[in-house]
């Protein structure tokens, strides 16, 4: 059962759609089936990149799936080991996500699209946390917003659930790129292709040093940079050596991921 997720792999690259009629709500049995797909990009060493988008032109995603909220399910419930949709608090995901926003992200729809690395986003999307209309706490998206936007910028737009349109949304950097209806695809697929070309070691270095030193001063990181296990990889790679040669020769490096 895909539970409205669906998955197209093509090479490296893998595509995950929420296709959901009518607006891509996710429920629990749909959280759990994204929190698998996750976990099976991140383990399989043919996959490079994914790209999560919502089918059809208006809804990327509105989240929780509120219809199942009032039939019972609760906020608290086991939404995968991820946490809801699966990229809340994915483990060990050093991969590079891609978000192609077809349109509407509201709330976990929004914190989907905070937990990928690239966001392209079509014109006419628009991102909110309407939670606080509902009362409920966008745990998520208050955890994650502050560190991507200014601090008032995240306040005003977690206590009043306004909208941002796809042009904020660009000059706050939640978007990298604002492409015309129906394009975000198509940007996300040259984007990943680019991605799954390059050195394979780089991508989970480049994740995992962010990662843990989101919130560490600049001295002490770059300590912490000696001890992760990504980075002394590439120290330690023939990549590292034949990225060195191959533009000594100048030809295309050819990369072996080791």
């Amino acid at each position: 059962m895909s539970d409205g997720i669906n998955t197209v792999t093509n090479g490296a690259v893998m595509e995950i759609t929420i296709d959901r009629p009518k607006a891509n709500a996710i429920d629990l049995a749909a959280s759990r089936r994204l929190n698998q797909v996750i976990s099976a990009f991140r383990d399989d060493p043919k996959l490079r990149v994914a790209i999560v988008t919502g089918a059809g032109e208006r809804f990327f995603s509105p989240g929780w799936d509120l219809k199942a909220a009032a039939a019972g399910e609760e906020s608290d419930s086991d939404w995968g080991v991820g946490g809801f949709g699966g990229l809340n608090y994915p483990r060990n995901l050093n991969k590079p996500l891609i978000a192609a926003v077809n349109g509407i992200a509201c709330g976990g729809g929004f914190e989907i699209v905070l937990g990928t690395d690239i966001i392209v986003m079509e014109e006419h999307a628009r991102f909110a946390l309407p939670e606080i209309n509902v009362g409920v706490l966008a745990d998520a998206g208050t955890i994650k917003l502050r560190r991507r936007v200014p601090y008032h910028v995240a306040v005003e737009f977690l206590m009043t659930g306004r909208w941002m349109d796809a042009a904020e949304a660009k000059h706050w950097g939640l978007a990298n790129h604002v492409v015309p209806k129906g394009q975000a695809m198509a940007k996300a697929r040259e984007i990943a292709q680019q991605l799954a070309a390059g050195p394979p070691l780089l991508f989970p270095a480049i994740k995992q040093l962010l990662r843990h030193t989101e919130m560490v001063a600049e001295n002490a990181a770059f300590e912490l940079h000696d001890s992760l296990d990504a980075v002394q990889k590439v120290v330690r790679s023939e990549d590292l050596k034949e990225g060195a040669t191959a533009f000594a020769e100048k030809r295309p490096p050819r990369w072996k991921g080791r």
